[in-house]
């Protein structure tokens, strides 16, 4: 397997993260899925910084992001398959 563009540690997950730098819109990148060894595909929407998130699927507005198995947040803008997830569309729970 090539290296990966964006991980993902759980089946469950909404978002992956970007560990490459230069992603760019229009890209199709490919993830590693750990639970399970297996490879997806997703076309970024927008260019994504390293360490920044993609989506998996489309998150509604108000979902529960899931990042490596656990909550991060929740979601206030809703986001397509593809998009870009950070600190504009998540939010903490915790205020």
């Amino acid at each position: 397997m090539a290296a990966p563009h964006f991980l993902v540690h759980e089946k469950k997950d909404s978002v992956g993260v970007v560990v490459v730098e230069g992603v760019k819109k229009d890209q199709v990148l490919t993830g590693w899925v750990m639970q399970g060894n297996k490879t997806i595909k997703v076309k970024c929407l927008s260019k994504i910084p390293i360490g920044h998130k993609i989506a998996l699927g489309p998150i509604p507005n108000g979902d529960t992001i899931i990042k490596y198995g656990h909550d991060i947040g929740k979601c206030v803008a809703a986001v397509k398959k593809g998009g870009h997830v950070h600190t504009h569309n998540l939010k903490t729970k915790r205020w």
